[in-house]
């Protein structure tokens, strides 16, 4: 088996309805923590501890109870355990934990790099997941139990580098030769098509100040677009606690924590960004001793070892078998087909990202909130920012290399020299960033931070070096949120909610520029389907509202492409791809003037609805065909939450693809959601104890309900 080849893949997906042999008997632990987890009408888990501790056990009991499952992948996947369970197809996952050294790093750091506090809610954590696999032995995956703290932080650990692409990296190290690999472009390979990847194809953050606001209020969108099923794929959950802690919001299984939310004070919403953080060294190895590589003028000796892969066969066999690993001074090493390769990887010893993400939580004001995000612990991520003083913010941060000029850092480079050896890094206050613009609002939809808002107050890219992978390209969503809440001076909470979901491809637009370039070669064609195909282009008027008769065809023609610049795509490639669509609907539908609704569709379960949206829409829906030739939305828009401050407090609504259950087909809240989402739709956020059980559905501690 060619082990790294498949790392691209494999690393993400596993089989989740494997079969697996029965889970042992689980000794009973004495409850021990005083947490009570209220569920309202949606099945919205409300965790209300004495302490953060407990509250973090009710947390980690609740999503249990709705998703045991990908918590489960979750941990296996960080412990480097996938194909003890699921076969050797998850090999390559198990040997980049062993590469990229996540456990010796987790042991060495772990009591150094993190407070009391945050390892005593990651204990409480883990008690949580084990006291439910206590009591439902027969949904517990053998190896698994029982969890410990350490497990959640490498999971941490384990899922960051993935969102920056390093599985790509090293499976790229494995087969290509040093001239063939850009690695920025090779990060992005994530984001490329939605035919190769299972990942998310990008976030909105809107933040409006009270100055633009047509009431005075502030206002926070959180979009952060996710798989809709998954080890990635939200879960909304509120946090209390008598000690401060009063946080909702979205979080992926084996979190202790929420990731993108808002408290009683402040809240932000998370976007993928793209900055380099990934370096590919060719290694000059010594001609006698392939252990040997050079170093400036030195010879040095690997750091060589054998490591463990636990494989699932057939049955109950499973089969060890050991894969030798190299380390360098520039990080971890793979010898590919074509060369020696190391790789350095921005924040590498770092285990930080839920202490970060916890002190985000207990923020009260913005210089609280500044500080934890300070730490840079979370090495990647755009953040937009609001909270109850009229404060809006954006930053891009990033842990950010400080490189040598003169090297490509886009490619491959030299290992034999200190030159490109990098160890120290921008600090926060250096990172691209808007505080309160004169314009009274700020964006980011994965485009780049250059163009955050309007006026002369955007960071100034002439600051920032090339060496740093800082993207420029505008998304259709930045162009249109930059179109929509940049003409509008005084924006009423309808409108913030519309310019959210708006629908439209902007006309600068790489779908708009492919659109006209197809439309400009329709001299070329003379089958009668093409000339009618080119029509219905002319026709469109680039909304994706579900009536649409003319957006099936462009969509499914160009929607694959919207994170590659058009310079490179080829004409041919185009043509191709048009010709592909147009055959797919007539052999479907037997005609090209498809209702969008009727092909674009949110497929869970029994239901079966037709949605609206599209790549690169800000209300965006990334989709794959299924055999009845319609396209079933995969990622996108998810979890999503509107927040306001005013005079009366902070208010919020939310609503989330599926439900609350995100496991059981027998739950009513496995899809209970989805009617609202299609019609683009809200439901209300319940945050007091008293709206809470007014709006009640179910109350019990861990184990037990109560009257």
């Amino acid at each position: 088996m060619k082990l790294i080849k498949i790392f691209s893949l494999a690393i993400i997906l596993f089989i989740a309805g494997c079969s697996h042999a029965p889970a042992p008997a689980l000794d009973h632990h004495p409850e021990k923590y005083n947490v009570t987890i209220y569920r309202d009408t949606w099945g919205v888990p409300h965790i209300f501890g004495e302490t953060d501790v407990d509250a973090a056990f009710g947390l980690a009991y609740a999503h249990a109870e709705d998703d045991l499952a990908n918590i489960q992948g979750a941990l296996l996947a960080a412990r480097g355990k996938l194909a003890s369970v699921y076969g050797k197809s998850q090999a390559p996952n198990d040997y980049m934990v062993q590469l990229l050294e996540i456990w010796p790093k987790v042991n060495k750091y772990y009591h150094t790099q993190l407070s009391p506090e945050t390892q005593a809610i990651c204990n409480s954590y883990s008690d949580g997941i084990n006291q439910y696999m206590k009591e439902h032995p027969e949904e517990v995956l053998p190896g698994v139990y029982p969890v410990n703290e350490k497990d959640i932080i490498a999971g941490f650990v384990h899922k960051t580098p993935l969102f920056f692409g390093v599985h790509n990296v090293l499976a790229n190290m494995m087969e290509r030769p040093p001239h063939d690999f850009n690695v920025k472009h090779d990060l992005r390979d994530v984001a490329k098509s939605v035919k190769e990847s299972e990942y998310t194809k990008g976030s909105n953050v809107f933040a409006v100040a009270p100055s633009r606001s047509e009431d005075n209020k502030v206002r926070l969108a959180i979009n952060s677009h996710q798989p809709w099923d998954g080890q990635f794929a939200w879960y909304e959950a509120h946090i209390h606690s008598e000690e401060g802690w009063n946080m909702i919001g979205g979080l992926f299984p084996g979190s202790p924590v929420v990731l993108v939310g808002h408290n009683d004070h402040l809240g932000w919403g998370h976007t993928v960004n793209a900055p380099d953080l990934i370096d590919v060294y060719e290694l000059e190895l010594h001609p006698k001793d392939p252990y040997l590589y050079k170093f400036d003028e030195d010879w040095k000796r690997f750091k060589v070892k054998d490591v463990p892969i636990e494989v699932r066969l057939f049955g109950l066999f499973n089969w060890t078998f050991y894969k030798e690993a190299l380390w360098s001074v520039h990080g971890p090493v793979m010898k590919g087909k074509h060369a020696t390769y190391a790789v350095r990887i921005a924040n590498y010893d770092n285990i930080q990202m839920v202490e970060q993400w916890y002190k985000m939580n207990k923020a009260s004001n913005f210089d609280e909130w500044k500080t934890a995000m300070e730490m840079i612990a979370v090495p990647m991520f755009n953040s937009g920012y609001a909270d109850e003083d009229g404060n809006i913010f954006f930053v891009y941060s990033a842990k950010l290399p400080k490189r040598a000029e003169g090297f490509d850092w886009s490619g491959v480079l030299p290992g034999n020299t200190s030159e490109t050896l990098w160890s120290e890094y921008l600090t926060f206050e250096e990172l691209p960033q808007v505080m309160n613009p004169k314009s009274g609002f700020i964006q980011n939809c994965n485009n780049t931070p250059f163009m955050t808002t309007t006026g002369d107050e955007n960071p100034d890219r002439s600051l920032y070096s090339e060496t740093l992978g800082i993207e420029s390209r505008m998304s259709n969503r930045g162009l249109r949120a930059m179109e929509l809440f940049g003409s509008d001076e005084q924006i009423s909470r309808q409108e913030f909610e519309d310019y959210k979901y708006d629908l439209k491809y902007s006309d600068d637009s790489y779908m708009s520029l492919f659109v006209h370039r197809l439309v400009a070669m329709s001299s070329k064609f003379e089958d009668e389907k093409m000339i009618q195909g080119i029509e219905i282009l002319k026709s469109w008027d680039l909304n994706t509202d579900i009536e649409n008769l003319n957006a099936s065809l462009p969509i499914i023609s160009f929607g694959w492409f919207m994170e590659i610049h058009p310079d490179d795509i080829s004409d041919e490639i185009l043509v191709d791809s048009f010709t592909d669509a147009v055959s797919y609907l007539y052999n479907h539908y037997g005609k090209l003037d498809v209702m969008w609704g009727n092909v674009n569709r949110l497929i869970r379960g029994d239901v079966n609805l037709g949605l609206a949206g599209g790549p690169d829409i800000a209300h965006a829906v990334y989709g794959l065909p299924n055999e009845n030739g319609q396209i079933k939305g995969w990622a996108g828009d998810a979890f999503l939450m509107l927040v306001e401050w005013g005079k009366d407090g902070v208010s919020s609504e939310s609503i989330h693809q599926y439900g609350s259950n995100t496991q059981h087909q027998d739950s009513k809240h496995y899809a209970d959601q989805t009617k609202l989402f299609v019609e683009r739709k809200l439901k209300p956020v319940w945050r007091e104890l008293k709206s809470i059980k007014a709006n009640l559905e179910k109350v019990y501690r861990p184990g037990r309900e109560l009257n």
